[in-house]
């Protein structure tokens, strides 16, 4: 069994994650990871629920979280943490379509990334995230 590998930072943690997968999984989710950072260079990464099993999973988050980057053994998972209220014009979400908050795009080995219609949803998530985060609350 491999040693954990200490890591500093969430970058750091998906950069290893990313070496370690090593297959079309690893060259997916950097790809999509690409496609975050081009559609808000304000996304800021982060490595959330660690636990004794997993090293956990990485985040991408503007105001809230944005999505998850999850790596199965057939698929990469993206996983919108309110993508139910988001407008998919493209239907890239296919997955997770029964619940009334998340939604999450399968990414299976030889589909194609829509770079375009997944820039819309990132930055349509970010502004739902940041919608009425500026007003004071009224008391």
């Amino acid at each position: 069994m491999k040693k954990p590998v200490a890591v500093e930072s969430a970058s750091a943690f998906i950069d290893e994650k990313i070496k370690e997968l090593g297959d079309w999984r690893g060259k997916t989710l950097s790809q999509v990871r690409e496609i975050i950072h081009a559609a808000d260079p304000e996304i800021v990464e982060e490595r959330k629920w660690v636990k004794a099993h997993s090293l956990g999973t990485p985040v991408w988050s503007h105001g809230g979280i944005v999505c998850t980057g999850e790596t199965y053994k057939k698929i990469v998972k993206l996983t919108f943490a309110k993508g139910a209220a988001l407008k998919d014009p493209a239907r890239l979400f296919n997955s997770s379509l029964d619940g009334n908050v998340r939604r999450a795009i399968d990414i299976h080995e030889s589909d194609k990334v829509d770079a375009a219609a997944l820039n819309g949803l990132i930055r349509a998530a970010v502004a739902l995230n940041l919608k009425g985060k500026s007003r004071p609350k009224a008391r």
